[in-house]
């Protein structure tokens, strides 16, 4: 009198395919089998797996109900535990969409963390030097990130910076020199000004944080702007050597 594995499937509400499964990984015990060879499914069994599919439906992993055990009838334990981490995934969602709607409002890039994604939102950067931002979010300590953003949103703290974005590869070297000469005052003044954009390290040491920089402008900016960092860069260095 008892029931087919289809029919068991049918009163639980799920399918044949979850029904074999669940024996297969030893939740839903092997019913007994008729005098025809078919399976006979009772009481316990509709109980059981009704049982599976509600902790299913509470958020329990497979594993996890069996880890569980006869306790699964009146898990008290797993249950405050599974609340406890409902309760943080609820904050963590809400903090998200907290997220979400400053990016829609902003328009603001995905790639960036959210210190420096409302930033660059605001600035008028390049398509080179956005991504570099993204870069450059990867190598800085948390005090670093935040003087990048400050920086950000003072788009004039190096007025020549919008000749170098424009600087065409076949720049002669009279321009390239003349645009270094008058960076690098404005550079000085820009890390006076923010002196932790120094600060390396959030998730690299000094050489890696070095290497991905030398990447980054390798690929994003073409021959004649990078030899206008270049010289900006050692003429920098010379001072800084100078002065010790």
């Amino acid at each position: 009198m008892g029931w087919s594995t289809r029919q068991l499937a049918e009163l639980a509400g799920t399918t044949l395919r979850s029904v074999r499964h669940y024996h297969e990984v030893g939740l839903l015990p092997e019913p007994e089998r008729a005098p025809n060879g078919y399976k006979s499914y009772g009481v316990a069994h509709l109980v059981r797996l009704l049982r599976i599919r509600r902790l299913v439906d509470l958020g329990f992993s497979l594993p996890r109900i069996a880890d569980m055990g006869a306790a699964d009838e009146r898990p008290d334990e797993a249950l405050r535990a599974l609340d406890a981490e409902l309760a943080a995934t609820i904050e963590r969602l809400q903090r998200a969409r907290v997220e979400v709607a400053r990016l829609l409002g902003a328009s603001a890039p995905t790639d960036l963390p959210p210190e420096l994604a409302m930033a660059a939102a605001d600035a008028d950067l390049t398509d080179a030097d956005r991504t570099f931002v993204v870069v450059m979010s990867r190598v800085l300590s948390p005090a670093a990130l935040a003087a990048y953003a400050r920086m950000l949103r003072s788009p004039d703290v190096v007025p020549a910076g919008r000749e170098l974005d424009n600087l065409p590869a076949d720049a002669d070297e009279g321009t390239r020199r003349e645009l270094a000469a008058r960076l690098l005052p404005q550079i000085r003044d820009l890390y006076t000004e923010y002196p932790d954009l120094l600060d390396a390290g959030a998730v690299a040491n000094a050489s890696t944080a070095a290497h991905a920089v030398d990447v980054a402008v390798t690929d994003l900016y073409n021959s004649a702007q990078r030899d206008v960092m270049r010289r900006v860069g050692q003429q920098l260095r010379d001072s800084a050597k100078a002065l010790s």
